[in-house]
């Protein structure tokens, strides 16, 4: 039962508008629904894009060994994801519970919500751990070559232990977002890219007296990156206002169990569906392999720019979850209704403009990754991220709203709608438009497109649902 289960109908009435102007919000509420928003958004969306900026620069350095370290980054990188992804789903409950305890005056709640994400983080992590650490095997399996799997494997070994202080630093942020204070977040994450990028210098090419240790010195240095920065975290939490009046740990041996079995309920298919949505893009991959290098390079292009694109709206989902669960938290039906309807906005409006803009620039942006614009890989690339314009919307207003529905503990209903949605519809019309229908790698990408948007459309019916239903 959730939150939104409890919420008792007279005290419900009594917060909402009529039913029949449910959705009737006077302006300025709106504006000040947006002017929070934005505040919790901007720092988490910063926090994203600087993650991006330090895998950027280890592939950077890495790229400088030759086309084969590069391509076993990838690799491991593909690997290591699978594992971190599981994690980082089950670590983003954290931050619905305690943002519904805050929303409700419970620092009890509050506190333990993080406790009980850091021993679960702790619980996983030697299953989590086992398959980078069996990655050598699982890319030849794969039919991966010998040289670069070895290679890849090298990375692994430095990077998988780092997933531990990854994973408690998520949930570190979901419990600082809760409070409303996700600038120490960003502080944390923008002192971590120049530190990322030395020690991965100096452990990678053996630089000022330190070892050279190649590949898995690269992953060594971002797993004590990632060991800083949790560590970071917790003296923030600890010994800052307004973290430090929570004492969030105090007793941190004592588990609270029925609590762990909520975050478990709630993240377990947050993890599965983040699965289903990486396992999508990676197949759509496998996908382009078979159509031609020409289409698997254009491919690759065109999704990173998707990622960089996606950060922001991410940003504002983690902001919708705070804001819609601060609002279960305190049995405000209203609000919880205008915090998602502003976040999705507002990941609507952003996206559209960033679409705008890609399809203005789409030649230019094909030509700074592969140079002349009459390569063939670059035409494909912009046609691919032409054919992408519905596809950045919808991912960006899925993700917001799958945001939303989670700051009301509603999981296990989004987790079948990816399943429908990416696997049933994306997947299987990527594969017969590229393959059936002959339309080749833009078919892929308007399966991908399709998918996507079943998806975000599913996830705001659900969420318009669910509010009514409180209104009701």
């Amino acid at each position: 039962m959730t939150c939104i289960d409890k919420i008792d109908p007279a005290a419900a009435r009594a917060t909402v508008v009529p039913s029949g102007a449910a959705f009737a919000v006077p302006r300025k509420l709106l504006t000040a629904e947006l002017a929070e928003t934005l505040k919790l958004a901007v720092p988490l969306a910063l926090t994203q894009l600087g993650q991006i900026a330090m895998m950027t620069t280890d592939l950077a350095f890495i790229g400088r060994l030759g086309s084969e370290s590069i391509a076993a980054a990838a690799l491991a990188h593909t690997v290591y994801f699978v594992s971190f992804t599981i994690g980082m789903g089950m670590m983003s409950a954290v931050s619905p519970l305690a943002a519904q305890a805050f929303g409700a005056r419970d620092p009890r709640v509050m506190r333990r919500a993080l406790r009980v994400g850091l021993w679960a983080g702790f619980f996983m992590v030697l299953p989590l751990m086992a398959l980078p650490f069996q990655g050598e095997r699982i890319l030849l399996a794969l039919g991966q070559t010998k040289a670069t799997a070895h290679l890849a494997q090298q990375y692994l070994f430095g990077l998988g232990w780092g997933i531990l202080p990854a994973l408690w630093f998520i949930a570190l942020r979901g419990f600082m977002s809760a409070v409303n204070r996700p600038e120490p977040v960003l502080w944390i994450t923008l002192a971590a890219i120049p530190a990322n990028a030395l020690m991965v210098y100096l452990l990678l090419y053996g630089k000022w007296g330190m070892p050279e240790l190649g590949m898995f010195g690269a992953g060594l240095a971002t797993t004590i990156v990632n060991l800083g920065t949790f560590l970071a975290g917790v003296w923030f939490a600890a010994r800052r206002r307004p973290f430090r009046k929570y004492h969030v740990f105090s007793r941190v041996w004592r588990i609270d169990w029925p609590l762990m079995g909520k975050l478990v309920a709630v993240g377990a298919p947050i993890s599965i569906a983040f699965l289903l949505e990486y396992g999508l893009f990676g197949a759509a991959g496998l996908l382009m392999g078979l159509i031609s290098t020409t289409a698997l390079a254009a491919h690759q292009i065109a999704l990173q720019i998707a990622a960089i694109l996606f950060m922001v709206p991410f940003g504002v989902s983690m902001a919708a979850t705070v804001r819609v669960g601060q609002a279960v938290g305190r049995r405000d039906t209203d609000a919880v209704q205008r915090a998602g309807f502003v976040a999705v906005g507002l990941s609507g409006v952003f996206m559209s403009i960033m679409t705008l803009a890609v399809i203005l620039a789409r030649f230019e942006i094909a030509a700074l990754f592969l140079g002349e614009a009459s390569d063939a890989t670059a035409q494909l690339t912009a046609a691919l991220l032409l054919i992408g314009a519905t596809f950045f919307i919808a991912d960006g207003v899925q993700t917001t709203c799958a945001g939303a529905l989670r700051g009301m503990n509603d999981t296990q209903v989004p987790l079948l709608f990816a399943v429908i949605s990416y696997w049933l519809i994306g997947f299987a019309s990527a594969s017969a438009l590229a393959f059936w229908a002959r339309l080749n790698a833009p078919g892929v990408w308007i399966g991908l497109s399709l998918g996507t948007a079943v998806y975000a459309t599913l996830l705001i019916l659900r969420f318009r649902l669910l509010a009514r239903r409180l209104v009701g």
